[in-house]
């Protein structure tokens, strides 16, 4: 990749969370082929970002590859709109076996399954009711719907304050008792039209993990008050905290997405129980062009395939045990914490990191690492060998070292 097309790169394209021009220039890759990214000078990084947590089974898998071009023979595109076709059908029957949960409606990313998620909900308020409770600290997408739920101070959307609808957040997740007493309180003084959060593990919004006792509160004031739950699981869905789904079968509606592909292209997933459908009068208001791609949903159809004999379970088990190497880090001065819950690692700075030294140093190590806000971490696919765990801890213990 010569200068000319950088210097397009620095000059056309908005790369994300980043101003424009781009103020550090970013890596050209070349190809991607099991956990390693090929860069166009020729050096080799292993990916312990899974692409933003998506590539579980790593870049050019046979099975997905082959779904892929087997359903592009046939078709590649066809509207969901008074049409369907089996790998749909297929994914659908799946996902709904596999969660418990009744119906799917079929997004185009994770953003826009927490929109629908929201519409669900409040459409089967039919008006009455319009604020949802959520907790201090998530993150759940960058459209208006979704930024409204995310962290209003903490995250990254409070420069939308004043245009994004007004809900009500609970404190941080821990299981205490003056923190279930302050979310009774919360649900006494409000009348939700639902609650929507991350379970186990907040993703983007700061990496944090909460125990499961804080989503079963939840799951329990919402049998009380009559309102439902909304579990956000597009992070945490296919194996990444070391069970399947992190707490599915709590969820009144569940938001799918990420590693629903194993990072071929953009699909996510709305699911909900049928009592909760039968209160939409009425079509449920939203519908994307490539709802139900044919060709995202058949790599999809491929990535769970890959999950059925539950062989992913001791890979996560295996990454989990060769994380515990990133405690080492803190003996750094300047870490705050280090934390490792399945195929998630994460050291945390008591300040705020320098990324781009930070990614550097990573990158020295031959490892791609997007160190932001106070974290370095990792979220590698589950077919990364040991070699290359103990690769990915060294280099973030050297990320934090230097940010």
């Amino acid at each position: 990749m010569n200068a000319d097309l950088l210097e397009l790169d620095r000059t056309r394209i908005w790369h994300p969370y980043g101003p424009m021009p781009a103020a550090q220039a970013p890596l050209p890759v070349a190809s991607a082929e099991g956990v390693r990214l090929t860069l166009a000078d020729g050096r080799e990084l292993v990916d312990g970002m899974a692409s933003w947590w998506c590539a579980i089974h790593g870049y050019r898998h046979p099975v997905i590859d082959a779904a892929v071009q087997d359903q592009l023979g046939r078709m590649a595109h066809v509207m969901f709109g008074g049409l369907t076709h089996e790998p749909a059908i297929r994914l659908a029957e799946r996902l709904t076996d596999w969660t418990g949960l009744d119906h799917v409606f079929f997004a185009d990313s994770g953003s826009v399954s927490v929109e629908v998620a929201i519409k669900l909900v409040l459409q089967s308020w039919h008006g009455e009711r319009r604020q949802l409770l959520t907790w201090r600290g998530g993150y759940h997408g960058d459209t208006f719907g979704a930024m409204a739920v995310c962290d209003p101070d903490g995250g990254m959307h409070s420069m939308w304050q004043g245009s994004l609808a007004e809900h009500v957040f609970a404190p941080l997740p821990e299981w205490t008792p003056e923190w279930e007493s302050a979310v009774r309180a919360l649900f006494e003084a409000h009348d939700f039209a639902g609650v929507i959060v991350e379970p186990i593990v907040q993703g983007a919004g700061g990496m944090r993990f909460h125990p499961r006792e804080c989503v079963q509160l939840l799951r329990d004031l919402c049998d009380e008050y009559g309102v439902p739950l909304v579990l956000d699981e597009i992070a945490t869905g296919f194996g990444r905290t070391g069970t399947l789904f992190a707490a599915a079968e709590l969820a009144d509606v569940l938001c799918l997405g990420k590693a629903l592909t194993g990072g071929y292209m953009t699909l996510a997933a709305t699911l909900c129980r049928a009592e909760l459908a039968a209160k939409v009068d009425g079509p449920l208001m939203h519908g994307p062009t490539f709802m139900a791609n044919p060709l995202a949903v058949s790599a999809a159809l491929a990535s769970t395939g890959l999950l059925q004999d539950g062989a992913w379970e001791a890979d996560v088990a295996r990454i989990e045990r060769g994380l515990g190497a990133l405690h080492d880090a803190r003996e750094l001065p300047g870490v705050k914490d280090v934390r490792v819950k399945g195929a998630i690692g994460v050291i945390q700075l008591d300040h705020p990191i320098d990324g781009v030294a930070a990614t550097r140093a990573a990158v020295e190590h031959g490892v791609w690492l997007r160190p932001f806000r106070d974290l370095v971490y990792t979220m590698p696919p589950y077919v990364t060998d040991d070699d290359d765990i103990a690769r990915i801890c060294r280099a973030a213990i050297a990320g934090a070292a230097a940010g």
